[in-house]
């Protein structure tokens, strides 16, 4: 079993204090210790942002990605070893902006990785513009009053779940014990899972705030919520109410793209060794 212990990062944290982010990184750890598979049985992608210093803080296999594209570098990681657990880290500025469109085809083709959302509103890392998921007016260096951010924010849960994906949630980083459970059960669906992780940005947003995600959210499993319902799952996700749902949209079962691949049969892409003349053959077929 992995431990604590083994999963310290070797890098010094530069998080703010009082960072959403250090609830996310504490869930994670729990959440791989969990999961009770071996480290070098783990791959972890990251974007550009804040939250995707996360491969920096924590001892497993990692990548650091541009930004916007970690999705389909995750998806070339588990094709080409679908023996791994494959966990995507990003920002709403990331994911959410120039890497929507990755988003929603990676959900259309259920491919078996999970995604975590950090989403806090702003773009932190470049010091506080409005990100595709602040709410509308809300002010910032980019979106001055009147009238603030003059568009209605991504719904990332709402996309996830219309777009196709099989597993989808939202979570809040100030409330571990349902983040943990979250994080463990979509690493281990098969299929795209995306979970939204709700956290503040104490210098950058004073709008949502811990105390403002304490006293807004709700869990939807309390609420009886039915998890396997596509459109209740829709409805739940835009919900435009005083109050924010949390926990499991949506869970069900669908195959995922490596089953409609033609991958070996034999052993991981990785491990393959194609046969030249063979290949030939074929393109020497295609050309009569």
């Amino acid at each position: 079993m992995i431990t604590l212990e083994q999963l310290e990062g070797v890098q010094k944290i530069t998080w703010c204090t009082g960072c959403g982010n250090f609830g996310i990184l504490a869930a994670l750890k729990k959440a791989i210790i969990e999961l009770g598979v071996p480290q070098h049985e783990i791959a972890m992608v990251s974007g550009i942002g804040c939250n995707s210093k996360m491969p920096h803080y924590i001892n497993l296999n990692a990548f650091h990605t541009l930004h916007g594209r970690s999705i389909p570098i995750a998806t070339g990681v588990h094709v080409a070893n679908t023996n791994l657990s494959t966990i995507v880290h990003v920002g709403d500025g990331d994911t959410l902006g120039e890497g929507l469109g990755h988003l929603i085809h990676t959900a259309r083709r259920n491919v078996n990785i999970a995604v975590f959302i950090h989403n806090n509103g702003v773009n932190g890392l470049t010091q506080g513009q409005f990100s595709p998921s602040a709410p509308r007016g809300y002010v910032s260096k980019t979106s001055p009053p009147p009238p603030g951010a003059p568009m209605d924010p991504v719904n990332p849960v709402g996309l996830a779940i219309t777009g196709g994906a099989t597993f989808v949630a939202r979570g809040f980083s100030g409330d571990q014990k349902m983040l943990v459970e979250i994080m463990t059960k979509a690493i281990r669906h098969k299929g795209f899972a995306v979970v939204d992780i709700l956290q503040p940005c104490q210098t950058w947003n004073r709008k949502l705030t811990w105390a403002y995600f304490n006293e807004k959210t709700y869990s939807l499993q309390e609420a009886s919520h039915d998890t396997s319902d596509r459109w209740k799952a829709i409805e739940r996700a835009f919900e435009n109410g005083d109050k924010i749902p949390i926990g499991v949209f949506y869970d069900v079962e669908r195959p995922d793209l490596a089953s409609g691949l033609s991958l070996p049969e034999k052993e991981p892409l990785k491990d393959h060794q194609t046969d030249l003349k063979k290949l030939q053959d074929i393109i020497d077929g295609m050309l009569l």
